[in-house]
């Protein structure tokens, strides 16, 4: 074996081993036995003079270092084996390839005839649904680190990306709320009103948040959650309100009591897109979920 298809072969193990944390899933991924895995973590560990994965309990993360690596080689390997003609194969039947996608929870009960279709097509793979990045500007670097975003345009994300479905925006509220009690809600009723607030993260705000902005309109925040799912179950039996997609409301309205009105300004659309760094762009297992997504949405599946 020439030297040049040793030092790939060594690359392809360092991803692999950096994105599983595992050495025996790595060395499944790549189809190489435990004992070849192993000497692979080893000359890596000597090559970087670094443990690369340290125990946690009875798991391994990443050390510094490696969380600095991982994006480096996760961006240039699939370049190098593209130009030596040398691409990782992906065969979704066989796959065991871990998918890291930063999504909010409504977006991934959504999406859930996508994710059933891969996971019909392709048995072996995981994804794993991670939280939104922090801020807007982190997103470049985690889509280094990870292979997907799925969130609404204009937060400075500015990479590839697909649309994936559209909702609007309504404003939720106990069905026994006087204030929606004639199916509408009036500006003032909706100011004066105890809101409840998800706050994805600093300087992260959702397309109804910047309309709101726009208008120079301040709701009385009293409660605030990180997760989009659990506003119906906290408004419910309250006199809280809140703005959630419309979807939202409806899948969880007769289990938590809450009733979905319009809001009492123009209508706020939400647009959810799949975005994705132009690193991933010539990775065959990457391409597969995007082709499946580009397929699904081109079909006229919208969540259901």
């Amino acid at each position: 074996m020439a030297s040049g298809d040793t030092d790939l072969n060594l690359l392809v193990a360092l991803r692999a081993l950096l994105e599983e944390a595992n050495v025996t899933r790595a060395g499944e991924r790549i189809g190489v036995g435990q004992s070849t895995m192993s000497a692979s973590f080893a000359r890596l560990r000597a090559v970087f003079q670094d443990e690369l994965l340290v125990r946690v309990g009875r798991d391994y993360e990443l050390t510094p270092l490696a969380r600095q690596i991982l994006p480096q080689v996760q961006r240039t390997l699939p370049l190098v084996a593209q130009a030596l003609g040398q691409e990782e194969p992906f065969d979704p039947a066989t796959t065991r390839r871990t998918f890291g996608i930063q999504l909010s929870d409504y977006a991934a009960i959504e999406l859930r005839p996508l994710f059933a279709q891969a996971e019909s097509l392709a048995p072996g793979l995981r994804i794993d649904f991670l939280r939104l990045p922090v801020a807007p500007t982190d997103a470049e670097h985690d889509l280094l680190a990870h292979d997907f975003v799925v969130t609404a345009p204009g937060i400075g994300i500015q990479v590839e990306s697909m649309e994936l479905f559209r909702d609007e925006y309504v404003v939720i509220a106990d069905r026994a709320n006087p204030v929606v009690a004639g199916g509408t809600i009036s500006i003032d009723d909706f100011l004066e009103s105890p809101f409840i607030r998800c706050d994805f993260g600093r300087a992260h705000l959702t397309p109804v948040e910047r309309r709101l902005h726009e208008l120079d309109l301040r709701p009385r925040v009293r409660v605030t959650t990180s997760t989009l799912l659990s506003i119906p179950l906290i408004v419910g039996g309250t006199r809280l309100i809140g703005l959630v997609p419309r979807r939202l409301v409806e899948r969880n309205a007769e289990v938590t009591g809450t009733v979905a009105v319009p809001t009492p300004f123009p209508v706020v659309e939400l647009i959810q897109r799949l975005w994705w760094h132009p690193a991933h762009e010539h990775d065959a297992g990457h391409a597969w979920l995007r082709d499946l997504a580009a397929g699904w949405v081109a079909g006229g599946a919208l969540p259901a």
